[in-house]
């Protein structure tokens, strides 16, 4: 834990188009999929709002229209800002980049939609903020062990370094861990980059060659919950 400033502004990345959880997406975002009896950008939503989290900008694109009007009508949680992406989807760099004016300039959390979790007892987002340290961090990636993961069928994404930054699984058969979908990041490299579509791994790339990323490994288990068949066993977990 460190005396940082509180970080009290998420961005929550629901831009996409959500074609790999077609049909479910045919008439509404992905973010409006349910899972559990909510809609994904809820089961965010709520958790930013456990974590104490104020504002939260929302980037939109397909079905639009129908996202806002959900998020209107939410009655509790982080005031809601929008970031229209209608006229051309930016992926989760460039919408970023786009939605800086919207974000101010202190270290924010960087959440995706379709990162589902069950918690063990303590919050997840709350610890991820308590362990963020920006003496040394530029970024703060929310980790899940690949043994503790649903509807991921990757070989991992991560290790750890000898310093405790991470380091890509590059030609490694394995890596023990996966990005689970939130992070906290500054800002400042964001800022020196166009508003093109581009994603998230163009600034990773900087601050591993920096060592200045780091992870924290979720105390829980963890859903990536990107097409239908994820959908319906991450709704089955949640279940038992």
């Amino acid at each position: 834990m460190t005396d940082a400033p509180k970080i009290t502004t998420a961005m929550v990345l629901a831009a996409g188009h959500g074609t790999r959880m077609r049909p479910l997406t045919d008439d509404r975002a992905k973010a409006m999929v349910e899972v559990g009896g909510k809609p994904l950008i809820d089961h965010m939503l709520d958790r930013l709002q456990e974590a104490g989290i104020e504002r939260a900008v929302v980037n939109v694109h397909a079905h639009a229209n129908h996202l806002e009007t959900h998020l209107k009508a939410r009655t509790s949680g982080p005031e809601i800002i929008i970031s229209d992406e209608r006229d051309m989807l930016l992926e989760t760099g460039g919408g970023m980049v786009k939605a800086l004016p919207l974000l101010g300039d202190a270290p924010v959390l960087a959440c995706n939609i379709d990162a589902v979790w069950i918690e063990q007892g303590t919050s997840v987002i709350g610890s991820l903020l308590e362990r963020w340290n920006p003496a040394i961090m530029d970024d703060l990636l929310l980790l899940a062990p690949i043994e503790r993961t649903l509807g991921y069928h990757g070989k991992g994404d991560f290790l750890y370094a000898h310093n405790g930054c991470l380091e890509r699984r590059g030609d490694r058969n394995s890596a023990p861990y996966v990005y689970a979908g939130v992070q906290i990041t500054k800002l400042d490299r964001l800022a020196k980059e166009p508003i093109e579509p581009f994603s998230r791994n163009r600034i990773w790339n900087q601050t591993l060659d920096a060592a200045t990323i780091y992870g924290h490994p979720l105390d829980g288990f963890w859903m990536h919950v990107g097409d239908p068949q994820a959908r319906d066993e991450a709704e089955a977990k949640l279940n038992t």
